[in-house]
């Protein structure tokens, strides 16, 4: 599943090529499992926009509209002013947000095409149906967001915890946006073997992850995010920073800080790798 730095680089990408652009026509496929939304709404609430900006939250992708009576009192004004109307894309496992010319082919499982005044297309492409397409007004992530949570809010969030730290790292009501590839690599960082209780850390371990979760996660921005399995940003390029993984998913690899060879064990249902030696 697309985490906080493959959701932002898809988010950012969508913002360069479409804000400004205007929604001419929504097409919507038969699939009930991709809209969250009633699909009469979505279409009521998209079509003869224009899109303010795009942006990420927690791990939702949001373009958030104009009406055309507020894009003209926006260009006269000369700075963004967008309604409410948002609309909100969750990837799930396998979905993209893709920008396409007309007569690209449709790919199968293409559950969205959002038809623009410029030509282009914005196709939502989603072979697992597991991605989700809304419509709302001043969305927000249920959780603090992990690039701008101040230290002293983050050790609050965890201090008290009985679950292991990687499960909480993974609690969206908690930080929305991290994820398995990254919180456990900010814990390689940190030191914190994954299975240790949140509730057991001292202030100076959650302040080490602190830094390390926004370290890791600045880093992969910077790369494009990490291409495992389907990701792909919004020009349909890979990303690197799977290039930089020191744990996640080298299992039985030698941890490149000692040698101790990289340990994956079951928590909760999901993978999670980490050094016996280098992690405490």
């Amino acid at each position: 599943m697309p985490e906080l730095p493959e959701v932002e680089t898809i988010a950012r990408g969508l913002n360069q090529r479409v804000a400004g652009d205007r929604i001419e026509s929504v097409w919507l496929g038969s699939k009930p499992e991709p809209l969250k939304s009633p699909a009469k709404e979505i279409v009521a609430k998209l079509e003869g926009t224009q899109i303010a900006r795009v942006r990420r939250v927690g791990k939702h992708i949001v373009f958030d509209l104009e009406s055309d009576s507020a894009a003209v009192r926006s260009r006269r004004k000369r700075r963004p002013k967008p309604s409410n109307a948002q609309w909100i894309v969750h990837l799930g496992m396998t979905g993209r947000m893709l920008v396409c010319d007309p007569g690209a082919e449709i790919e199968k499982h293409t559950h969205a095409i959002v038809r623009l005044a410029s030509g282009r297309e914005l196709r939502f492409v989603d072979p697992r149906r597991f991605g989700r397409l809304s419509v709302s007004y001043d969305f927000e992530a249920p959780g603090s967001e992990p690039l701008a949570v101040e230290l002293d809010r983050f050790v609050e969030l965890f201090k008290k915890r009985n679950t292991p730290i990687k499960s909480a790292l993974l609690n969206q009501k908690l930080l929305s946006g991290v994820g398995n590839i990254y919180a456990d690599e900010a814990l390689f960082r940190a030191g914190i073997r994954p299975r240790r209780r949140a509730a057991s850390l001292t202030r100076d371990d959650l302040r080490r992850l602190y830094h390390s979760v926004q370290e890791v996660l600045k880093e992969a921005i910077a790369l494009g995010g990490s291409s495992i399995s389907d990701y792909v940003d919004a020009d349909g390029e890979e990303g690197f920073f799977q290039l930089q993984h020191r744990v996640y998913g080298r299992e039985g690899e030698p941890c490149l800080v000692c040698k101790t060879p990289v340990k994956r064990v079951a928590l909760a249902g999901r993978s999670s790798h980490y050094c016996a030696k280098c992690q405490k």
